[in-house]
């Protein structure tokens, strides 16, 4: 694998945090590998607004199930 840069590291190392197997991907997971990435938006607001709505409700939906 080569290197990833470190906006694409810090992204990928927040999805798979805390996760050991397949099953444990979640909702949870992907909010805050979107995370990550909305703190790497600059300058486009109504875009990093966007992705942070979008983690916002699939976490909100995680902890519903």
């Amino acid at each position: 694998m080569t290197d990833l840069s470190p906006a694409a590291q810090a992204v990928y190392d927040a999805f798979w945090d805390g996760i050991r197997y397949k099953d444990d991907i979640t909702d949870s997971n992907i909010a805050a590998a979107l995370r990550a990435l909305a703190d790497r938006i600059k300058n486009a607001d109504l875009i990093r607004q966007d992705v942070i709505d979008i983690a916002n409700e699939l976490e909100k939906q995680a902890y519903e199930l």
